[in-house]
């Protein structure tokens, strides 16, 4: 089953509309969506390594304009959004806690939840209600999802068919290690 949902994403991954999904959940995963944009920018990038750059560009793009989404729900619908949300990732009660330390190490924690595989969209949103300042939310946001996009675009650009092949012949290793990340990631977030 795994086989056949790989070969099905693959050959979406080079279908011509491939780009504006991935720019969707790239702009959706910043602020309200759970799955992270690697599941396409993967199988885009090996399915056309030539358009890693603007692949990666696209998520990079997308991802910000999705944070200050994110950051606008935390600033401007906090009690009728963003706490729903925020309860929803288990993050409701730690939240005012959290808020009077946020912006002293506000742009640190923005650029360490752009690069990890903790859920950008709960910092997105945190950004904006606990009214961190626009310029370093956004600076730090295009540092950071900068740095991820593009570190993997070039991995997978620099050493794409041995990496295909490798996921390709341990393809439920790749998937399970997937899940424990996605999940870690939201498992983290109960835990700060």
């Amino acid at each position: 089953m795994l086989r056949r949902l790989y070969d099905w994403t693959m050959s979406i991954a080079a279908h011509r509309g491939a780009p504006w999904a991935l720019g969707v959940v790239s702009f959706l995963e910043s602020s309200i969506f759970p799955i992270p944009p690697d599941l396409l920018l993967i199988p885009m990038v090996l399915a056309e390594r030539a358009k890693a750059w603007a692949y990666a560009t696209l998520c990079t793009v997308a991802s910000v304009i999705g944070g200050l989404a994110g950051w606008a729900i935390g600033a401007f619908l906090f009690q009728a959004l963003a706490e729903p949300i925020l309860g929803f990732y288990g993050y409701g009660e730690k939240f005012a806690e959290f808020a009077l330390r946020y912006n002293e190490w506000g742009a640190w924690i923005v650029f360490f939840a752009g690069v990890t595989p903790f859920p950008y969209k709960v910092i997105t949103i945190a950004s904006g209600a606990t009214g961190l300042p626009l310029p370093v939310f956004i600076v730090a946001s295009v540092l950071a999802r900068g740095l991820r996009f593009f570190v993997v675009a070039a991995l997978l650009y620099f050493v794409g068919p041995p990496i295909r092949d490798f996921i390709e012949r341990r393809l439920g290793f790749v998937f399970t290690l997937f899940v424990v990340l996605l999940f870690g990631g939201f498992a983290l977030v109960k835990f700060l």
